[in-house]
């Protein structure tokens, strides 16, 4: 939008003119001058000369400092997700992800940001770390967020919720990939999980009310893969590793059974 100076000439250097009939120009003028410098000058002290309300009418819009990007601006909660399996999803501090029995464990908390139209991102409140699926299935915790960090949330017939990537899911079918745990609370590969079954219900219990920090989007070869329940992406550019003895060594990865 261009704005255009103008300025405009003062109300005590304005003439003003009668147009009645010459019988009352005498009586009109020296009535209608005062009158009308009186008007002028109301308009300039009141309206030209608070000239940003005035643009803030015209605009529609308010010219109130704008908040600061850096403060929380997202409305959260902090919770726990118990899986219907029988088990709440918890996140190791090496970044593996399972299920628990036990209700009062820091590793089940979780963080559920909005980022989007009924899209969330879960973060550990323990580790800081992120849940991510990549296009294999596999679930593994990110250090920064990515597109494969974005889940969407859904709630099911039975009033429990399911989570399924935003990114992947299966080409012939279109069927979603969920986030889910199996029996003995291992977590599974988001395209054998199935919407229907009780692997893939989670009834969030929240904890409290949170405000967040928009997550900065990065790419997802620049993420840092934790180890989880299978390899990165493809696209990733580091492997994961396990601590042996305070060394990094190799995991191999295993298939899904």
């Amino acid at each position: 939008m261009r704005w255009v100076n103008f300025r405009l000439p003062h109300p005590e250097r304005l003439s003003f003119s009668s147009s009645s009939s010459p019988s009352s120009s005498s009586s009109s003028s020296s009535s209608s001058s005062p009158v009308s410098a009186k008007s002028m000058r109301f308009i300039w002290n009141n309206i030209f000369s608070k000239g940003s309300h005035m643009l803030q009418c015209l605009c529609g819009k308010s010219l109130k400092k704008t908040k600061n990007p850096t403060e929380p601006q997202l409305k959260g909660i902090v919770t726990r997700l118990f899986c219907r399996q029988g088990f709440y999803l918890q996140m190791g501090q090496d970044g593996s992800l399972d299920g628990t029995k036990d209700d009062s464990t820091n590793s089940s908390l979780f963080n559920l940001i909005p980022v989007g139209l009924r899209v969330v991102a879960i973060q550990s409140v323990k580790t800081g770390l992120y849940i991510a699926m990549n296009g294999e299935g596999h679930l593994y915790s990110s250090e920064l967020f990515t597109p494969e960090c974005k889940f969407k949330e859904s709630v099911f017939e039975n009033y429990y919720v399911i989570y399924s990537s935003m990114l992947y899911r299966q080409k012939e079918s279109g069927r979603a990939w969920f986030l889910g745990l199996n029996k003995e609370g291992q977590i599974m590969k988001g395209n054998r999980v199935k919407k229907t079954k009780p692997a893939a219900h989670f009834l969030p219990k929240p904890i409290e009310v949170a405000m967040y920090r928009e997550p900065s989007l990065h790419d997802v070869g620049e993420a840092v893969p934790k180890l989880t329940g299978g390899p990165p992406s493809k696209s990733t550019t580091c492997e994961p590793v396990v601590m042996n003895g305070g060394k990094p060594v190799s995991k191999p990865s295993k298939e899904e059974t």
